[in-house]
């Protein structure tokens, strides 16, 4: 289990360890945008991991490809669908004030 931190908005909820970022932002009732639901090809669950990035999954193949493709993309930037709770530590994301996939 991580505690994870939502920012701008300071809320926090426990996810469990095989839980994607996106499935827990959802269930402690945040918006945030997911076109594909969840398929790694639109992009707009495009989050920054601020804190506890070894908290989550490595980038896989299909994610790099679609951050690769989207503007604004940083060293902390992940799909919020691909990204997995591991439980190891706590989490702390920044949601992003616009849409930044297609």
């Amino acid at each position: 289990m991580s505690l994870v931190t939502i920012r701008p908005s300071g809320r926090s909820f426990d996810a469990a360890a095989g839980t994607t970022l996106l499935a827990a932002i959802l269930a402690a009732d945040e918006s945030i945008r997911h076109n594909c639901d969840g398929k790694a090809t639109c992009g707009t669950c495009h989050i920054f991991v601020q804190q506890g990035r070894k908290g989550v999954s490595k980038i896989g193949s299909l994610e790099n490809e679609k951050l690769d493709s989207i503007v604004g993309v940083g060293s902390k930037s992940r799909l919020a669908c691909q990204a997995t709770v591991l439980g190891t530590e706590d989490i702390e994301i920044e949601l992003l004030g616009f849409s930044s996939g297609f």
